[in-house]
């Protein structure tokens, strides 16, 4: 994370614009997992107005890292304090439509964390308590690596499509 020298307006704006808002409202439908989810449109109607009200703003540029892609989201405040952040996912398809979808993707997450929004109906509940185990799965070499990874930032969770995997991973934390 990077940041202005001081935070203490920002911080202060950021604390008033998390009490008005509510979650993202998960609308949008994900027919590869039959599931729904928060969409990038949902996320920004979520702190648009909270954002306003206490002057704040952000900003996302699309970047690449090698053959990652992602966003650097700036969340700005009026005082001209603010605070960045990069997140980034390896492409699973290697043309403009993945890069694109990618971008998205990061968009999304990104906005969410620097602006602390919950997905309503988040999972988050279930993650507080001990998940089961999904079985069939072991801690080979990659497993080991997500975990490592997610005992890091736990972002990167994100990146695990298979949510029975998922949930193994996290089990393991």
């Amino acid at each position: 994370m990077n940041k202005s020298e001081s935070i203490k307006e920002l911080a202060t704006a950021l604390n008033k614009a998390q009490n008005e808002m509510g979650g993202a409202i998960k609308d949008a439908n994900n027919p590869f997992f039959k599931s729904k989810y928060a969409d990038l449109g949902s996320v920004v109607k979520a702190i648009k107005e909270p954002f306003a009200n206490n002057g704040l703003s952000y900003s996302q540029f699309p970047i690449t890292d090698g053959d990652r892609v992602g966003i650097d989201t700036i969340l700005m405040h009026s005082s001209g304090e603010w605070l960045s952040q990069s997140f980034t996912v390896k492409l699973t398809k290697q043309d403009a439509q993945g890069a694109g979808s990618a971008i998205t993707y990061c968009r999304r997450y990104g906005l969410q964390a620097i602006a602390g929004v919950p997905s309503e109906d988040d999972d988050g509940q279930a993650a507080s308590k001990q998940p089961s185990k999904p079985k069939g799965f072991t801690v080979d070499a990659t497993a080991q690596q997500w975990i490592d990874a997610a005992k890091q930032d736990s972002a990167v969770l994100g990146q695990i499509e298979d949510l029975e995997y998922r949930k193994f991973i996290e089990g393991e934390l």
